[in-house]
């Protein structure tokens, strides 16, 4: 850099001395043409070290989290009340809205009863097996009794002491007392199995009723939106008496958040050669005009959309790709002090000194606080 402004000198004095002091030569149109390629080729020299090794943009954007305040409701609600306002500061758990809460305050009744009559019905399920264990005691000493039944009028029968008729009666009985005490072990298996549905020693209905009344009250709590977290409320859209819910699309209102701000700056690809994480900043603002901010590069995103193609059948026709040339990449800046104003959205320039020592970086801030300066001074829309 200082060999570019020490040849640059001797040239002009060497043409000062040769052409004007001493006249040793007329400065015909055609060493005009000759100088004048020289210097403008000492020139572009800084011009093209400042591209490099401080890479000024103008294209600089504050950028901040914002959360869309979307209410989580199965159906329409009426908006029963809105505790913000457009532009209003708030912090995280204050409430912003309310809404009629009569419906889910029904569903988490009718949870909670179906909640009692589950547990009850296990209270029930176990009674059953004990009435259906009874059942096949009973049952068995039945058919026990109709097997002896049986065989002694059996025996009666082959001694010609009994009738035949008897007999049969009692065969018949037998045949009916086996099939009651099978009916009456499927009852059992079938009680025991119903009681035994359970998940870590809980019953399944009773677990399915709880769930229930747990969707319902999660409903219930919607029914108030608080803050997720401290910022500003912009773009309020509902009003009292509006409704709420499935039959709106998208958020009724958008939360700025207030931490972890940070800054984009656009940057043309060549200009990121020597640009590493980490290098120092010097940045200014367009709401704080002929200030000046340091700061460092905290992420480079090595991405662009150009190089992105959407799932496709077909095959790509460039000629009929609409393609911006070179497409400006976005380094992340984080500001030294944190105490400074950064609204969302708002715009700045911001050089990059890629080696605080090296003299083009000196080109660099002069660049980007003449332009700062520009802006505070003169009434022009640049």
């Amino acid at each position: 850099m200082l060999a570019v402004f020490a040849i640059t000198a001797f040239y002009l004095l060497a043409m000062w001395l040769v052409f004007f002091k001493y006249r040793w030569m007329r400065l015909t149109p055609a060493w005009g043409v000759v100088s004048g390629f020289f210097i403008l080729h000492l020139v572009l020299v800084p011009l093209v070290g400042t591209r490099y090794y401080a890479p000024i943009t103008t294209d600089v954007r504050v950028v901040r989290h914002t959360v869309q305040l979307t209410p989580r409701l199965p159906q329409p609600t009426l908006v029963a009340q809105v505790l913000v306002k457009e532009n209003m500061p708030v912090k995280k758990g204050d409430t912003l809205f309310i809404f009629d809460d009569r419906l889910y305050r029904s569903q988490v009744l009718a949870a909670r009863a179906a909640v009692v009559a589950a547990k009850q019905n296990v209270k029930v399920l176990e009674s059953d097996i004990i009435i259906a264990r009874d059942t096949v005691v009973r049952s068995r000493a039945d058919l026990d009794f109709a097997m002896i039944q049986e065989a002694r009028f059996a025996k009666l029968a082959s001694e010609r002491a009994g009738t035949q008729e008897s007999l049969d009666r009692w065969r018949t009985q037998v045949a009916m007392e086996e099939a009651s005490v099978a009916k009456a072990e499927e009852e059992q298996k079938r009680a025991e199995a119903v009681f035994a549905s359970q998940i870590e020693g809980v019953n399944t209905s009773v677990i399915e009723a709880e769930e229930q009344l747990a969707q319902a009250q999660y409903f219930l709590d919607q029914t108030v939106m608080k803050a997720p977290t401290d910022g500003v409320i912009v773009n309020l859209q509902v009003q009292e008496g509006m409704v709420a819910g499935i039959i709106r699309v998208g958020a009724i209102a958008s939360l700025i958040v207030d931490e972890d701000p940070y800054l984009i700056a656009a940057y043309r690809q060549k200009n990121l050669k020597f640009v590493e994480v980490g290098q120092p900043v010097v940045l200014s603002l367009n709401t704080e005009p002929g200030k000046h901010f340091s700061g460092k590069v905290e992420e480079i995103w090595w991405a662009s959309r150009r190089g992105q193609f959407l799932p496709s059948g077909e095959l790509p026709l460039f000629p009929d790709i609409p393609i911006t040339p070179d497409p400006r990449l976005p380094v992340k800046i984080t500001l030294d002090d944190p105490t400074v104003r950064l609204p969302i959205g708002v715009g700045g320039a911001t050089v990059i000194l890629t080696d605080p020592e090296n003299p083009f970086t000196w080109l660099g801030q002069i660049s980007l606080r003449t332009h700062t300066w520009g802006r505070f001074i003169y009434p022009l829309p640049f």
